[in-house]
């Protein structure tokens, strides 16, 4: 690992190369929140966000992607990836993209997503501001150590130490510029990195593995039928996850009836028709009443692909109990009281 220094007043200038070698995206101000979008000038990011409306996953993983292009005389893929940094990505969805990253890996290669994610560079920066809603720090997602191409340390007034992690990173170097960070700047990254561990209000008050094994065992508990009485199955916390990667796949057909599109959607767990499938004589549904629904959510967040990622899939960001308009999508106090019980 190499850890570099870069001054304040130097961060404008690097901004200001990358916009101009490439598309830079990164956290902006929109109204009260925030948003990731295109940055036309350094003054338009916002490095000390709290979290953003919608994670950095749309830029892999879009809300609606073309996947082929289709007529009588054959199929065209739509992968068209093109070089991009994300610049100020926060550790947890660092840590998000780390499980898309495995998920569209294993098995059949997901190149649609792969594509995009290969040829987008990684920026982080360590949470100036913790969203009144997170509780990354109880899940294991306030820190990451892979992930990023380059991460930068916001130690106050004099600057920001900067680590340098994959070939990547090393090529931005060249737009910016870089000292060897000095032993009390390196000690100041890793007090800011390491120290601060107590800034979430939220907090799950067991271990994930605990969490996950007694989860597991309370398929019938009567919190799912208790939340589920007051959920519109909108599944807005569904779309704006950053480690949920459930997609819908469709066709839609040119006005010459022999070409057309295929294109998939975001889905979502939660919405009553993402259950139900065709069977001879007409449709089922094997997630039909909301309960099971909210439960399947739960689950899958903190039980289900846990083999797979080696731990929950959450990372703690408070994006669905944010968006969530009957104020019931925060998993801490549900898998605080079944740890209860």
């Amino acid at each position: 690992m190499r850890l570099l220094f870069l001054q304040r007043d130097e961060l404008g200038p690097f901004v200001q190369n990358l916009i101009a070698s490439q598309e830079v995206v990164g956290p902006k101000a929109k109204k009260n929140r925030f948003v990731f979008d295109k940055i036309e000038s350094p003054a338009e990011l916002r490095l000390d966000f709290d979290t953003t409306i919608l994670p950095p996953k749309k830029y892999f993983f879009q809300p609606q992607q073309d996947l082929v292009k289709f007529s009588p005389e054959g199929f065209q893929g739509c992968i068209e990836p093109r070089p991009r940094i994300l610049f100020g990505v926060h550790p947890y969805d660092i840590k998000a993209i780390s499980m898309l990253d495995h998920l569209f890996s294993e098995g059949k290669k997901d190149w649609n997503y792969l594509a995009n994610r290969h040829s987008t560079t990684i920026v982080g920066i360590n949470v100036h501001q913790v969203f009144k809603t997170a509780f990354f720090e109880s899940i294991g997602a306030s820190i990451v150590t892979t992930g990023y191409d380059l991460f930068l340390t916001d130690i106050g007034e004099e600057g920001f130490v900067v680590e340098v992690a994959t070939e990547k990173g090393e090529a931005l170097l060249t737009q910016g510029k870089f000292s060897q960070a000095a032993p009390q700047q390196v000690e100041m990254h890793k007090e800011i990195l390491y120290g601060q561990t107590d800034r979430c209000s939220q907090k799950l008050l067991h271990l994930s593995e605990e969490v996950a094994e007694k989860v597991n065992h309370s398929f019938h508990h009567p919190i799912w039928e208790e939340m589920a009485g007051r959920c519109f199955s909108c599944g807005a916390c569904n779309l704006v996850c950053p480690t949920c990667y459930c997609f819908d796949v469709q066709d839609v057909w040119n006005l010459d009836q022999v070409s057309g599109t295929r294109f998939r959607t975001w889905d979502g767990c939660l919405t009553e028709d993402f259950a139900k499938v065709t069977v001879q004589g007409g449709t089922e549904n094997f997630r039909e009443d909301r309960s099971s629904r909210y439960r399947h959510r739960i689950m899958r967040k903190a039980v289900y692909l846990n083999s797979k990622l080696g731990g929950p899939a959450c990372v703690g960001c408070g994006r669905c109990a944010a968006a969530c308009p009957a104020d019931l999508a925060n998993p801490v106090p549900v898998l605080n009281k079944i740890m209860e019980g």
